[in-house]
């Protein structure tokens, strides 16, 4: 109880700063002390359609970093698509990075198990090292002036009702 006090005046400040109730994250979802402004994420996807972070001020955004060798990730993507079908109706922005691997292999994938989704690919994980994800999978929420709120290192069941409520809250839906 007595770190609990603490973290959950931090999280009541933080909100008073932002001009929000506060917002109590799902296991696994940490809040950054201090937030950080989000780094530069321009990549395009598989098609070349080139998308650029900045554009999507304004928004909540999931950003979600990725690899298909990737034991934990090949297991949440599937919820992530879940997530994004339930979610289709708010206005957080998904943004899913592939981090160094070939077209060929990322199509073949997300063909098998998230054949909805697309993913900007960062072929040589330069903007994967800025984001500094310590791992994979890693999800970064990043707020609508474009600053990373929370962070979520491994796995998450994003298709389960708590990760859901979560994220309508931050989209304010």
């Amino acid at each position: 109880m007595k770190g609990l006090l603490p973290g959950l005046l931090g999280l009541a400040l933080c909100a008073v700063a932002w001009g929000a109730a506060p917002v109590i994250p799902p296991p696994g979802v940490i809040l950054l002390d201090p937030p950080r402004p989000a780094p530069v994420l321009r990549l395009s996807d598989m098609d070349g359609s080139q998308r650029d972070l900045a554009r999507l001020r304004g928004r909540w955004v999931f950003v979600h970093f990725w690899a298909s060798w990737c034991g934990p990730c090949r297991e949440e993507m599937p919820a992530i698509q879940r997530m994004t079908e339930r979610l289709a109706d708010t206005p957080l922005e998904v943004v899913l990075v592939n981090t160094a691997e070939s077209e060929d292999d990322v199509f073949s994938f997300l063909g098998l198990v998230a054949p909805d989704l697309s993913t900007l690919m960062d072929s040589d994980g330069a903007i994967t090292e800025q984001w500094g994800p310590h791992g994979l999978p890693a999800t970064f929420l990043v707020d609508p002036k474009g600053v990373v709120r929370y962070r979520a290192l491994g796995g998450r069941p994003w298709d389960q009702t708590p990760y859901l409520d979560f994220l309508r809250t931050l989209a304010g839906s």
